[in-house]
């Protein structure tokens, strides 16, 4: 048994690998996570989501052309000096970025599945526990969602993932917990399916992307890597986990995003862009026009 670290979350895992082939032509030569949300791109919503549960440490898992990533939280010497004298305002927004968190970069050599980009956050980790948000996934609610997950691990200490309710017609696009009823709100997991059949999902509860896990994690993960050549998936090395030890699913308030899809992605745009201030004003007339023709 590791001796794990149980106190506190002081470290995030971000995947951030994929190659984004559902928003071809625009992920051809960018990051699908560099996408913006209007001005923002997707991986910086991420960042500040894990940064508002007080998560200061952050390791994202990178692949091939994602240097944008990179170069975005890095400090910009040309664009600051610029807006230093043009645009305080502005000036004050972008550096920020490069102090959101102490950010990290490792990048996954082959596109192996979420296990396998996990797996390269082995040494990173080290023996304590650490969240993990998908980095193409976006979730608004007016608590954080990873803040939410922290403030139950701080509860019960166990690792879990965040859940969601989903209508039948949907369970065959996520994961689906098989739960059974802790407290309220908060579910042991006997076992998870990747995108069952819709007679034979064993709920309504899909996992929202959002997972605090614990460094036993690593050691099944490997375990799947050793017996095949494939994808390494996380929903494979959880159940595993599942079968000796207790992992929770936590309904979590807030509306998810799947950015990897064009109409999920087109849904963040127009929710973030009607509860902006600065925008708002003019973007919800001009919805309520285009509605009425």
């Amino acid at each position: 048994m590791l001796n794990i670290m149980l106190d506190k979350i002081k470290k995030a895992v971000i995947p951030a690998a994929g190659l984004g082939t559902r928003l071809l032509p625009a992920t051809k030569a960018q990051p699908k996570e560099m996408l913006p949300i209007i001005d923002i791109p997707i991986i910086q919503l991420v960042v500040q989501e894990a940064t508002a549960a007080g998560i200061k440490d952050i390791l994202i898992i990178t692949g091939k052309h994602k240097r944008a990533i990179e170069d975005h939280f890095d400090y910009s010497h040309e664009i600051m000096n610029l807006l230093e004298t043009k645009d305080k305002q502005m000036y004050k927004r972008i550096e920020k970025i490069s102090k959101l968190a102490n950010i990290h970069y490792v990048r996954q050599q082959k596109p192996k599945g979420l296990g396998d980009a996990i797996l390269y956050a082995k040494d990173h980790v080290g023996n304590e526990p650490f969240a993990v948000l998908l980095g193409d996934t976006i979730i608004k609610s007016s608590v954080p969602c990873m803040k939410q997950l922290v403030k139950i691990y701080g509860r019960f200490k166990k690792p879990m993932t965040g859940v969601e309710k989903v209508s039948k017609d949907e369970v065959t696009k996520f994961g689906i917990i098989e739960p059974k009823t802790f407290v309220k709100d908060i579910h042991i997991v006997r076992s998870m399916v990747e995108k069952p059949d819709i007679n034979k999902a064993p709920s309504n509860l899909a996992m929202n992307a959002r997972y605090i896990l614990t460094p036993e994690i690593f050691g099944h993960l490997e375990r799947l890597e050793a017996a095949r050549d494939k994808e390494v998936q996380l929903t494979n090395a959880i159940n595993k986990y599942c079968e000796k030890n207790t992992f929770l699913g936590c309904d979590n308030v807030g509306k998810r995003y799947d950015i990897g899809d064009r109409i999920g992605y087109l849904k963040a745009i127009i929710d973030h862009a009607i509860d902006r201030e600065d925008i708002k004003k003019e973007i919800i007339p001009y919805l309520r026009k285009k509605l009425e023709v």
